[in-house]
């Protein structure tokens, strides 16, 4: 009996973008087999998805009010796993406004990459597929096989089936993620704790 995983591996990612196109799969994606230019493109598509949905920040790949220093030169370099790194606070706190720049956090408004004390940042993270939760996993395999009909096969009406799976997909990982964050449109601070009116309280008086 093959016991199921609940998560997908960029093996079974690639296989089932191969399956949503009519193709066979593979039993590895390492080595010659990337010799085959559809492996190797599907492949490429699924990294690309895993990254671009990645930078839309989800509550599993962002962490937030983080204490960072700056190097010995007083420069934040960015690590290549960040895919968004802002100062926390930013929204109401106009005294400071990051960019990217070198590689490297640039102050737009002191016109420098120099910063001489300890800030709190805000980063979205690029996690392996294979960290991804497998919701967010699903959304990602969705648009890349969408992308791979539209690249590999041309074929109008799959390219449409297969952007209204990524929808219902892109659905479930936003209700996951809803679920997962614990959000709040009182914007409650990190580390606080709130207790709403419950009505069911009422009957136990």
């Amino acid at each position: 009996m093959t016991t199921q995983l609940a998560f997908d591996t960029e093996l079974s990612a690639v296989n089932s973008i191969l399956g949503s196109i009519g193709q066979s799969p593979v039993t590895n994606i390492t080595g010659t087999s990337l010799n085959n230019p559809e492996i190797s493109l599907v492949k490429n598509l699924l990294l690309e998805a895993t990254k671009d949905i990645q930078n839309e920040g989800w509550h599993f790949n962002k962490q937030y009010n983080l204490k960072k220093s700056p190097d010995s030169n007083g420069n934040f370099v960015i690590p290549t796993d960040y895919l968004r790194y802002d100062v926390h606070g930013g929204l109401y706190d106009k005294s400071m406004d990051v960019v990217r720049k070198n590689g490297k956090l640039f102050d737009n408004i002191k016109n420098t990459d120099v910063f001489t004390e300890d800030l709190y940042f805000d980063i979205t993270y690029l996690r392996d597929f294979e960290d991804v939760p497998p919701a967010i996993q699903r959304y990602i395999i969705s648009r890349a096989s969408a992308r791979a009909a539209t690249q590999i096969v041309s074929n109008p009406e799959l390219v449409e089936l297969l952007q209204q799976e990524e929808a219902r997909n892109r659905a479930t990982a936003l209700e996951y993620d809803c679920q997962q964050g614990d959000h709040s449109f009182f914007g409650l601070p990190q580390e606080s704790s709130y207790a709403a009116y419950q009505p069911y309280k009422t009957l136990i008086r």
